[in-house]
């Protein structure tokens, strides 16, 4: 189980800079998801082998002031409602404003472990500067400078103090399948539609996570936790911005599952929220199926589901190899396609692919089909080999990795998937020197 760590304040006081910081801002690891709102950002981190999820709250719309405010509140509040501990950053040289005023006795009142981090401590003048900070109300001041990264050591380690130790839920070993996507595209429908009248072989587990419910499900050969991330509790006094809300949610769910089953509204087709979370599954490794639901609401021709499909595999570009399934949960219409489908994807995904069935597969198709020569270097790749991953990742072992073009690893990666059935598997292939 992944804990979430989640940076509040308000504008300008350097929450990215941070975010950057503490993902560090390698590409391999920062989940950086735009159009959720203008920035807000997702990334994974980890400290002394403690891994963990950031949120970045920024993204705040500026209009008037009363809307300026309400936005940050609301962020203040989501960042209560989902994460494990917050990041209260305030500003040493802007100063205590109204605003630090007010997130404060936000946070002051949540059950969270909060941390008030002062920014921008560049020297020891602004050091003694941190000490007005000591008015907004708590024990402890955690002084740093997000730009060059003093301070962050000594905020890490107390935060990851915090963190509840990792629950395994009875039944681990069975595969997760989480129902992710937008609200109200029908995910607690298509889990109620499953279990039927089979609940007296139901078993309900408890939640390695606070808000996903994990359900086992063991009928027609099937013996699967579903994980349903819908039909939680309300949010009371919370205004809610639905999107930012849905991915907070889908990111435990995903971390938490081996397969997430992405669910879309047929009748609104596929849009920026549901990118993001296809995504987030990718970057984590999650084997992924498309579900479209409420397709008996869609008028039809010919090739209407053709076009949809081609446009559903253009939005989700460069990785295309995902399996999309046509349901209408209502009338119980190919759910059980679906899930057939996403338990072959997990059986595709936990394959033992060896190194002997790689050398004896891939390196004959490598070898008449090498990477161009550059600057008149030839690459000669010699050995292929597995990494022992919970998902599928290849090293191709060579004399000029540093040439090999990204072309190539494309069709390296096509042909992995046409020979060793990766439908629905993200897969990650590194070019090394022998």
């Amino acid at each position: 189980m992944s804990n979430i760590v989640a940076i509040v304040g308000r504008p300008n006081v350097g929450k990215s800079t941070l975010f950057n910081r503490l993902t560090g801002e390698r590409k391999a690891i920062v989940d950086s998801i735009s159009g959720v709102t203008r920035d807000r950002h997702y990334g994974t981190s980890d400290w002394n082998g403690v891994h963990f999820s950031v949120i970045d709250t920024g993204g705040v719309v500026i209009g008037s002031d009363d809307v300026f405010e309400d936005a940050i509140h609301k962020q203040v509040e989501f960042a209560l409602e989902e994460a494990d501990v917050v990041l209260f950053l305030v500003d040493v040289k802007e100063g205590i404003s109204p605003l630090d005023q007010d997130v404060a006795n936000m946070v002051r009142r949540s059950p969270k472990k909060v941390f008030l981090v002062a920014n921008k401590v560049d020297n020891i003048k602004l050091s003694t500067e941190s000490v007005e900070f000591y008015a907004l109300g708590f024990d402890k001041i955690y002084e740093i400078s997000a730009i060059n990264g003093s301070g962050t050591g000594d905020l890490l380690d107390d935060v990851v103090k915090e963190f509840s130790p990792e629950e395994q839920a009875d039944h681990s070993d069975l595969p997760k399948i989480a129902f992710v996507g937008r609200p109200n595209v029908g995910k607690s429908s298509m889990i109620n539609a499953l279990l039927g009248n089979e609940r007296n072989i139901v078993t309900p587990i408890p939640g390695t996570t606070r808000d996903s419910i994990y359900t086992r499900y063991n009928s027609f050969g099937f013996d699967f936790l579903l994980v349903d991330t819908a039909g939680l509790r309300k949010k009371g006094k919370v205004s809610e911005d639905i999107e930012f809300y849905s991915v907070m949610r889908s990111v435990r769910a995903i971390e938490n599952s081996d397969i997430c089953v992405l669910m879309l509204d047929a009748t609104q087709g596929i849009e920026s929220q549901d990118i993001n979370i296809f995504g987030l599954a990718q970057k984590n490794h999650k084997g992924i199926v498309i579900v479209v639901n409420k397709w008996d609401l869609v008028e039809k021709d010919t090739n209407t589901h053709k076009d949809f499909e081609e446009l559903i595999r253009k939005r989700i570009q460069p990785f295309t190899d995902v399996p999309i399934i046509f349901t209408s949960v209502i009338n119980k219409q190919r759910i059980y396609k679906a899930l057939e489908t996403a338990r072959d994807v997990y059986l595709a995904r936990s394959q033992n692919i060896t190194t002997r069935q790689l050398m004896d597969v891939m390196l004959p198709i490598v070898t008449e089909n090498p990477p161009p020569a550059v600057k008149g270097k030839f690459i000669k790749i010699k050995y292929i080999t597995t990494l022992k991953l919970s998902y599928p990742a290849f090293v191709f072992f060579c004399n000029l990795p540093q040439y090999v073009s990204d072309p190539y690893k494309r069709f390296v990666e096509n042909r992995l998937r046409e020979q060793f059935n990766l439908t629905g598997v993200p897969i990650e292939i590194y070019f090394r020197q022998k």
